[in-house]
């Protein structure tokens, strides 16, 4: 039997009455933009946000759950994730509407490009910087994504969040207790959508400054391979790449994963790359940056699961290179 059968046999009929997806054994590496990891033993995908409450009230505590979005910046482990893995999808949690001349509504599963074109319509200004970020609201609430010189906790002004207990809560801005790509809400509160806020702006001027984004995008950032984002956040007063670059990780290699010769803090899967390969190059460019010029760089991709037994990785601090 395999993790996710036994899971479901002894949740027993706990998830009767569900709507929304339940699968067992899901791949991951078919939902990360990596296309790498092992499987998580339960995938659930709620059917909106009642049906998730109702999934939150029947799992027991013990048994662990994960929360991702559209997988952007994500990289799972090859021993797979244990646990209960929830991923909100597009049809119960990707609406988006236009609530006012500078407000916008967003479930948490629709992708940041689409904000970015819904704004555009309206005539909403602020939000031109989503056009380059390859991720989904939630995602974007929950890490305070940010390009441009603009962050989402600008246009914050509330977010919907279901509890581990089915609790539903709404957080103001100050709630959401935002930092440079952090916030400090509730690890397991999941956000289901929020009220965002722009400006009224010319859609000329708008339609500008996409454009300007995505010619940086496509000039300076590997977009058309398997990646997960920026690498490392910036570290204060600094800049991720120029680290990664002046210790001479551009384009280094472990396996199939590679820092991209065009951006080297974005880190590709160049085909066969595993989860142990990717994490593997991210723990030595950390190692190197830090024994080149002293700078400890954080992980911006959020790393998940477990290790399969032998192949684990080290910590950087431990290995100076």
């Amino acid at each position: 039997m395999s993790a996710g059968e036994k899971l479901l046999a002894k949740l027993g009929d706990r998830l009767s009455g569900l709507r929304g997806r339940i699968t067992p054994d899901a791949d991951m590496d078919k939902i990360t933009w990596f296309r790498a990891g092992g499987p998580a033993d339960l995938l659930f995908q709620p059917a909106d946000e009642a049906d998730l409450a109702e999934f939150m009230k029947a799992v027991p505590p013990d048994v662990p759950l994960t929360i991702v979005g559209i997988g952007s910046n994500l990289l799972v482990r090859d021993g797979g994730i244990a646990g209960i893995v929830v991923r909100l999808s597009a049809k119960g949690f990707g609406d988006a509407e236009v609530l006012s001349p500078t407000r916008i509504r967003v479930g948490t599963a629709t992708p940041d490009k689409r904000v970015a074109a819904l704004a555009l319509d309206a005539g909403i200004g602020g939000f031109h910087f989503y056009h380059g970020i390859p991720g989904g609201i939630g995602g974007a609430l929950r890490m305070n994504a940010g390009a441009n010189g603009v962050e989402t906790r600008e246009r914050v002004v509330e977010v919907r969040a279901v509890d581990r207990k089915g609790n539903i809560h709404i957080l103001s801005n100050a709630d959401m207790g935002y930092a440079y790509r952090h916030s400090s809400a509730p690890a397991d509160f999941v956000f289901t959508s929020a009220i965002l806020e722009g400006y009224a702006d010319d859609r000329d001027a708008i339609r500008a400054r996409m454009d300007e984004v995505q010619n940086h995008r496509e000039t300076v950032q590997p977009i058309r391979e398997k990646t997960g984002g920026s690498t490392f956040k910036n570290p204060p007063g600094g800049s991720a790449w120029k680290e990664i670059d002046k210790a001479g990780c551009r384009g280094l290699m472990i396996g199939g994963a590679q820092m991209s010769p065009m951006h080297c803090n974005f880190m590709i899967n160049t085909g066969p790359a595993s989860g142990h390969d990717l994490e593997e190059l991210g723990e030595t460019v950390r190692a190197r940056v830090l024994e080149h010029s002293g700078i400890r760089l954080d992980w911006e991709i959020k790393r998940l699961g477990r290790f399969e037994p032998g192949r684990e990785v080290q910590e950087f601090l431990g290995r100076m290179l």
